[in-house]
């Protein structure tokens, strides 16, 4: 497949597309006037770092989606940083793509779910979002060649918001999938005409065809501009159909059986409790063999990785290119009786990996600070050396915690918010079941409604480690968990906790839910400008609390710093 760029004027071999001509004086001058030569610090004449973002379709971080994954834990995770504590915040693919793409909260950039309704792809988005996507202000403002390839937003390509003519500003190489992930039978918008595949394994498969384009556009692109790739594979979204190579492998793997694995979900909220328990066996076959496909798809993940990676190596790129490597959300199955799926507000859907190695980052690295997929465009912006303050985004730039910076500010929470999907009208499948309910099984377990709507804080700091969450619902149902004590949420501690400390978590979601820009990455309830000075810089106290603490504790309530104590027998740090 012979890559082209976007027509009229694509970039020729060593030709530069967005940048005139002109020497280094001039070159400087027209950076700075873009607002591309700041943080980075990057001196006339010498070559921006590039920068590839790896996005994955539905893997977990809790259930062990990383396991199958050697060749990327060993190609980026070893070779750079770690983080194991990288939140989405919207459990579903079309919010959190849009997330990643615009830097901000779902409050904000208004996709609320996969439908077009629902803001995904529409023309709605297209018109008031996508100009402002930190891959438009890289290739606009900043130079950069800007390459996708894979699933975009699920509604991409509907005849309603533009079919597959429609480019999204921001791209010179576009590849991107018609809707939802396949790895067969699909069609591609190449920089906007259709091109359909079959199901011919050589040719067809889905992650091979991504990884090979991917290739191309490496050998084909100027060298005279730093360039961006987003490479955004099917896998392991369903219908987790692996390379026939990897059809046999994981024989012996089963779903974990964890300690919220095929149990109640007593004291949560009205959809986790109607999902029966135990659950049938042949919901338990599914959801293992579910469980043993979607490994197997993410092997050819790990191919690509390693093919893209050797490459950049081979051109002489590698030591100038951040890596990036995530996925769009979480995913469960059989935890709290559900047999597969996303969309809730517990860690296996939230929680997502994200791996980074690049210029200035140390091998070998774990970081445990709180962040989420809204930092992704931050941070790749603030490599290319943009001005933050000149865009309206969320999230913040992870650049200080990769490279090891000391004496520097950050958040102790984090949003997370879902409008459920589905239709006021009764599943034909489930007559019995009320109004609303969607993502059925056969045996009548539904993973969404349109009223599974809620918002929560997901805070964590030295001391604390909590999630508050509320639904709008006719219960308006509450549900607190402590992940220290109880990192399987399997406890609902709402009507336990001190409700001092639970109107503050209240008070924090509500300002998190109308926050925007700079109001969204305040330090939170556990304010650091506060702390006694024994806190430290991180502005966190790294107390050992329990319930004979109760000296330390009160200092603590005295100081405003925490607003109550949880009712709870213990309390450990690590």
């Amino acid at each position: 497949m012979r890559l082209l760029p976007l027509a009229p004027g694509g970039p020729s071999r060593g030709s530069s597309r967005h940048l005139p001509a002109c020497g280094p004086a001039l070159l400087l001058l027209l950076l700075l006037l873009s607002g591309c030569l700041g943080a980075s610090g990057v001196a006339a004449g010498s070559r921006r770092p590039n920068v590839v973002l790896l996005l994955t379709d539905d893997q977990d971080e809790v259930l062990g989606g990383m396991t199958p994954l050697k060749k990327t834990k060993a190609l980026i995770g070893e070779m750079g940083m770690t983080f194991s504590s990288a939140y989405v915040p919207s459990a579903l693919c079309c919010p959190s793509r849009a997330s990643i793409l615009t830097g901000k909260y779902p409050h904000n950039h208004h996709v609320v779910n996969n439908t077009l309704e629902g803001n995904c792809s529409s023309k709605s988005w297209q018109k008031i979002q996508e100009p402002n996507t930190f891959p438009a202000i890289l290739r606009s403002m900043c130079g950069y060649q800007t390459f996708f390839a894979g699933k975009y937003l699920n509604e991409y390509g509907a005849p309603d918001a533009g079919g597959l003519e429609h480019v999204p500003l921001g791209w010179s190489y576009w590849y991107a999938l018609e809707k939802n992930s396949k790895y067969y039978n699909y069609t591609l918008s190449i920089n906007g005409k259709a091109r359909k595949h079959g199901e011919n394994y050589s040719v067809d498969y889905l992650t091979d065809v991504l990884a090979n384009v991917s290739l191309d556009f490496l050998d084909y692109k100027s060298n005279s501009e730093p360039f961006f790739m987003m490479i955004s594979t099917p896998a392991p979204h369903s219908p987790w159909t692996a390379a026939p190579q990897y059809q046999k492998t994981f024989q012996n793997v089963f779903a974990p059986r964890n300690k919220n694995f095929n149990v109640h979900g007593t004291n949560k909220h009205w959809l986790i409790r109607q999902a029966k328990t135990p659950m049938t066996n042949s919901s338990i076959q599914f959801l293992d063999n579910a469980f043993r496909k979607r490994w197997q798809t993410l092997l050819s993940v790990d191919d690509l990785v390693e093919k893209l990676v050797k490459r950049l190596e081979f051109t002489g790129e590698l030591n100038n290119t951040y890596i990036f490597y995530t996925s769009d959300n979480g995913y469960h199955t059989g935890q709290f009786s559900l047999p597969i799926d996303k969309r809730q507000l517990y860690e296996f859907d939230i929680k997502v990996p994200l791996l980074v190695r690049g210029p200035g980052i140390k091998a070998n690295q774990t970081s445990k600070m709180l962040v989420a997929n809204i930092d992704l465009g931050p941070t790749i912006l603030d490599i290319a050396g943009y001005n933050l303050n000149k865009t309206q985004m969320d999230g913040m730039s992870l650049l200080p915690i990769l490279r090891g910076t000391s004496n520097f500010t950050w958040r102790s929470d984090v949003l997370v918010e879902y409008q459920g999907e589905g239709r006021n009208v009764t599943d034909p499948t489930c007559p019995s079941l009320s109004p609303g309910v969607s993502q059925c099984f056969p045996d009548c377990v539904c993973e969404d409604a349109y009223n599974n709507t809620y918002a929560c804080v997901r805070t964590m700091s030295a001391l604390w480690n909590l999630q508050y969450c509320e639904f709008d619902d006719q219960e308006v149902f509450v549900e607190v968990y402590n992940l220290t004590a109880d990192p399987d949420q399997i406890t609902n501690i709402a009507k336990s906790i001190d409700p001092e400390l639970l109107g503050k978590m209240n008070y924090r979601l509500m300002m998190l839910q109308s926050c925007s820009g700079p109001t969204c990455r305040t330090p939170g309830v556990f304010d650091p400008g506060t702390l006694p000075a024994e806190c430290g810089t991180w502005g966190f106290c790294s107390y050992i609390v329990d319930e004979t603490d109760t000296l330390t504790l009160a200092k603590m309530i005295d100081s405003g710093n925490v607003h109550g104590s949880l009712n709870l027998p213990t309390l450990k740090l690590p």
